[in-house]
């Protein structure tokens, strides 16, 4: 069976600060963009705007960096304040190169610089750090935004990472709830009848992914609305993106 996928902007969500209600902000800029949000419907939130509402900035300025960070920063060309915010962000630094420092975050994501961003950031001299549990904060957000509707519709955090071995970013859910993260389909079978025996779809990663193609990093469409993942859309919160991040003792390459 086919499955129709429309994938919707929400434009008009106004600049975040910290305190914040995104909640009704998302409510607003649906209600202003497609009328309704509907109970089926996964809602991909920008990490950037849930940092900032949960007030996970923090001021260059303040950073007093270690002996680590001024070796760090001499090897891979960044200030050495930076390269102590991500850190202070990371269980592990798993690679260094000139303009390069790859980390396993406290949260067991494997990103560049611990996620730690200064894009669309008003302040210059300010970074943007991840959530400290963005699966908390989809849970949050959904049961806000369900006490606004009546009904809670999935919630996606996402953020762009690199990818080993391929060139670009793509957009990665970092933090779900309502929403199943993967699809196992192991002992199914396909069209000519063979089992399957490593199939697990990252459905998660994938609406953040499909979100993130009609997402402008400079118009401001930090919300997007997913519709036709019905049959992944769950009555509880679920295990969250955690379930997405591959155990340490599977990881070859780490």
């Amino acid at each position: 069976m086919a499955h129709k996928l429309e994938v919707l902007p929400l434009g008009g969500v106004a600049e975040i600060a910290e305190g914040t209600d995104l909640a009704a902000e998302i409510v607003r800029a649906a209600r202003d963009t497609v009328a309704t949000i509907g109970s089926g419907d996964v809602l991909v939130v920008a990490q950037k705007v849930v940092s900032k509402a949960e007030g996970r900035l923090r001021p260059l300025a303040g950073i007093t960096p270690s002996q680590q960070a001024h070796e760090l920063a001499r090897a891979t060309h960044k200030d050495a304040r930076l390269v102590q915010a991500i850190l202070d962000e990371s269980q592990q630094v798993l690679r260094s190169a000139p303009g390069v420092l790859i980390t396993r975050t406290h949260h067991g994501l494997v990103c560049a610089n611990a996620g730690v961003d200064q894009s669309n950031i008003p302040a210059g001299d300010t970074l943007c750090l991840l959530p400290v549990d963005p699966d908390d904060s989809a849970r949050r957000l959904r049961d806000t935004i369900g006490e606004l509707l009546g009904h809670r519709p999935a919630v996606v955090i996402s953020d762009s990472f690199g990818r080993a071995w391929r060139i670009g970013q793509a957009d990665t859910a970092i933090g779900c709830a309502g929403l199943e993260p993967l699809d196992d389909q192991r002992g199914r079978v396909d069209a000519q009848s063979r089992e399957l025996t490593a199939t697990i779809v990252a459905v998660a990663d994938e609406a953040a992914s499909a979100a993130s193609l009609v997402r402008g990093k400079a118009t401001g469409e930090a919300i997007v609305l997913v519709r036709g993942l019905e049959r992944f859309v769950t009555t509880q919160d679920g295990p969250g993106a955690a379930a997405i991040v591959r155990p340490v003792s599977e990881d070859l390459f780490g």
